[in-house]
């Protein structure tokens, strides 16, 4: 599976039913992977939304098979918590809090970070943490997710 061909069914497919792809979450195992699909709309998603995508990417992946092991396919709405897939995302939270865990540790031997985002470049999101500053590179983040009580931003 190459992870081009994913991100092109999955984007149009959710954009091609009219709503807007915040992001996706792969876990592949050797058991049963799961593959999380997150979706948005400005009139909010229900439950009926989320099952219209769950069957077209089911029709679609049976045609193109892009995961060819077991998996289990969710689709969700972001939530208020929600995951932070893209630059846009962080940008558009600046001033909120959020946890990032990173897939390897960084400064001082750390994988987890809560705190509020000060700024983003293209590479990294700075994170202040109790009164100190870290530079997570964006392709060391394993999940970044907001916190309860954040109010969302767009």
């Amino acid at each position: 599976m190459s992870q081009d061909t994913l991100d092109t069914l999955i984007q149009s497919t959710v954009e091609g039913l009219g709503y807007e792809l915040w992001g996706y979450d792969y876990r592949p195992h050797s058991e049963n992977g799961l593959l999380c699909i997150y979706i948005e709309s400005e009139k909010g998603i229900t439950v009926d939304d989320c099952v219209a995508v769950s069957h077209q990417i089911s029709a679609v992946f049976d045609v193109e098979d892009p995961i060819p092991s077991a998996y289990t396919l969710e689709i969700s709405s972001p939530g208020m918590d929600r995951l932070l897939f893209t630059g846009k995302q962080y940008k558009a939270y600046i001033g909120k809090t959020v946890k990032i865990r990173t897939r390897i540790p960084l400064e001082n031997n750390r994988r987890n970070f809560k705190g509020t985002i000060e700024e983003l470049t293209e590479q990294e999101v700075t994170l202040k943490v109790d009164n100190e500053y870290y530079d997570i590179p964006f392709d060391a983040i394993d999940s970044a997710r907001l916190q309860s009580g954040t109010k969302q931003g767009r």
